[in-house]
């Protein structure tokens, strides 16, 4: 059920115009999930069977659409460029080759920019896959497979602005793009693959190897160090933690700035305390080929988070060094 959005309500009222348009929004592309039919099956066959890339093609907003369906597309193992559909006639059609598929994005379905490409894409051999709102349409009638993308209304109040419209179109490309994905049983190695730069391809790509921090610049201690050279070391080599290792280098525990603020909120006198009376004992530890994912999910999926890890060496269970949350987090690219 569409909501009417208020006019002429006070700047306080402003939530209520977002939720109106958020839960018009949401019954759309509700509404376009519960009309899915046998052309859905077919266009997710067609691009799985094609071995090239798939075009996409729009104009005006369904375009900005369309490039984030291609992009989507070609990031998670489907290759895909977009064509701007006025461009495409002045040599943009040279990116074609023959039997591309092509998705073809239109709300009203009779965008003058596409109608005119379908006869040129024809020759091409190009199965057309048409995500439109007018099944009756001339685009609807001349492509091959018709993704229903039909809204009751926009968003806004005067029914103008492609809001619900573009949504629906969006939806609809994101369902083919993860579809493909399980199609092709893509994983994250290789959505890493595609993602080598930025915070979400370094957590895939990197591994904890890569980023963390050993030898002399880690705080050492033996169990039997006394609390204060411990601080001291820590401040010296201010990574938020100090390994206590025995004379095999095997990890006992860890002593991080939060044990020692708890040891002096419960000790006046610490001068006789020793490391193994502050450490945590067997604490959480990491692979250093464990990617910085799973290093982040250790530290942050938790009731009680934790900024730091030892890394340890499965297979002789040495202690090799520390990672912190902070060195997954750094901005480098690769």
């Amino acid at each position: 059920m569409l909501r009417n959005i208020p006019k002429n309500i006070p700047a306080t009222d402003w939530r209520e115009i977002a939720r109106a348009v958020l839960e018009n929004e949401a019954g759309a592309l509700a509404a376009v999930a519960a009309r899915l039919d046998h052309y859905w099956n077919e266009a997710v066959e067609l691009l799985l069977r094609h071995q090239g890339k798939v075009v996409v093609s729009g104009i005006g907003k369904s375009g900005h659409i369309g490039q984030k369906i291609a992009a989507t597309l070609a990031s998670t193992g489907t290759p895909a460029v977009f064509l701007h559909a006025s461009e495409a006639v002045h040599g943009d059609l040279g990116i074609y080759t023959p039997g591309d598929p092509s998705i073809l994005i239109s709300k009203s379905g009779s965008t003058a920019e596409l109608l005119r490409l379908i006869p040129i894409l024809r020759q091409f051999r190009s199965p057309l896959i048409a995500i439109v709102g007018n099944l009756n349409s001339p685009m609807a009638k001349q492509a091959d497979i018709v993704l229903d993308a039909r809204v009751e209304r926009e968003a806004d109040p005067l029914n103008l602005a492609p809001t619900c419209s573009t949504t629906v179109a969006l939806g609809l490309g994101d369902a083919l793009a993860v579809a493909l994905m399980q199609a092709r049983r893509f994983t994250d190695k290789d959505f890493a693959r595609y993602h080598p730069a930025g915070q979400l391809g370094r957590s895939l790509w990197l591994k904890v190897a890569d980023v963390m921090h050993q030898g002399e610049a880690v705080a050492w201690v033996k169990p039997e160090t006394p609390l204060r050279q411990v601080i001291i070391a820590m401040s010296q080599r201010p990574l938020g933690a100090a390994c206590v290792v025995d004379k095999d280098h095997l990890l006992l525990g860890i002593i991080t700035d939060g044990d020692v603020r708890r040891v002096l909120l419960t000790y006046e006198d610490i001068r006789g305390l020793q490391a193994a009376e502050c450490m945590t004992r067997q604490p959480i530890t990491i692979s250093p080929q464990a990617s910085l994912k799973e290093a982040t999910r250790l530290m942050e999926d938790r009731p009680s988070q934790i900024s730091v890890l030892p890394v340890v060496d499965p297979q002789n269970q040495r202690c090799l060094g520390l990672v912190r949350i902070h060195d997954i987090y750094q901005p480098e690219l690769i």
